[in-house]
């Protein structure tokens, strides 16, 4: 039977400080009979209430432990502290962070598409963290800046509108203009990126419900951060120091991002061993929205039962 927990994700949620930026964590204790420690990251434009259905699938192997990133789910960017989120920045919160949390034990770690690219770089800076890793999951991770099946148009109007916005006072006119809850509630779901997600909401209770938290994503996160990091995925290589340990890869045959056989091809380079573990969904990612059922599916039956050996 599935461990039961409470429907109150408050009950999870803890205050976490980290070098003097203040944010919160995700903790949920190991079920009967089971040992295991499990360290979800998650990716961009995110939060820890959005991945609440995976943390709750998550909890059915082991201890189930998710951060805050500086910038994203409302936590302080490094911008307060004088540093820019850089992939090497948020690695070495990351490594900071399990050195602190997971001091005497071991890990298995999953991150999230550009959760992955922060833990891969955390593992490149600081091999030593590998010996602590028992399981390594790659969900709709990526590891080069060509995974991205982006036209050269579209590819550099990313670039160069995120390298805009990641100055202020660019970012700041950005915020309380475009991102004004009424023009997003209005215009967020008719563009090029949201159409997909909005696609699925067959109610206009569906619909209110998946704006509502694109809506708390967006002010939540912080633009600068996001502009930022965009900047740097866009431009990124992580394929110059190998990583010894396996991956476990769960890659979306119809992802709308990447291209899976590039995907395949650098994580090969970046990692001693690599599985794919394939599944049949229409997008890169579940709704924000997304409960345990619905989440469930990006862990499939191969991936479940490598968790469910962890000790």
């Amino acid at each position: 039977m599935p461990h039961k927990v409470t429907k109150d994700i408050a009950d999870y949620i803890v205050p976490l400080n980290i070098n003097g930026l203040d944010g919160r964590m995700l903790r949920m204790p190991a079920p009967p009979k089971k040992n295991a420690e499990l360290l979800f990251i998650y990716g961009h434009h995110s939060s820890i209430e959005r991945w609440w259905g995976m943390m709750q699938v998550l909890n059915r192997y082991g201890a189930v432990t998710m951060p805050d990133l500086p910038g994203f789910g409302g936590m302080d960017s490094f911008y307060k502290i004088g540093k820019k989120p850089t992939i090497d920045n948020l690695a070495d919160y990351l490594a900071a962070f399990i050195k602190l949390r997971y001091r005497r034990k071991k890990v298995a770690i999953a991150g999230m598409s550009f959760g992955f690219v922060i833990v891969t770089r955390m593992l490149q800076r600081y091999p030593e963290l590998s010996k602590k890793v028992t399981l390594l999951v790659s969900i709709v991770g990526f590891a080069h800046k060509d995974d991205f099946t982006f036209s050269k148009p579209r590819y550099y109007g990313y670039l160069y509108g995120c390298y805009l916005l990641s100055h202020q006072p660019a970012a700041a006119v950005f915020r309380y203009t475009a991102l004004n809850t009424t023009l997003l509630r209005t215009f967020y779901g008719r563009t090029h990126n949201a159409k997909h997600k909005f696609a699925e909401a067959n109610s206009k209770e569906a619909y209110d419900q998946l704006m509502d938290m694109e809506v708390r994503l967006w002010h939540d996160n912080d633009v600068r951060t996001w502009a930022y990091t965009c900047t740097q995925f866009l431009k990124f290589d992580n394929c110059k120091v190998k990583v010894q340990l396996p991956v476990w890869h769960v890659s979306v045959e119809a992802d709308n991002y990447f291209d899976n056989r590039v995907v395949e091809q650098h994580m090969r380079i970046a990692f001693s061993d690599f599985h794919d573990v394939p599944i049949a969904v229409k997008n890169h990612a579940p709704s924000v929205v997304a409960d345990a059922k619905s989440a469930a599916v990006l862990l499939p039956p191969k991936l479940r039962r490598a968790l469910s050996r962890l000790q």
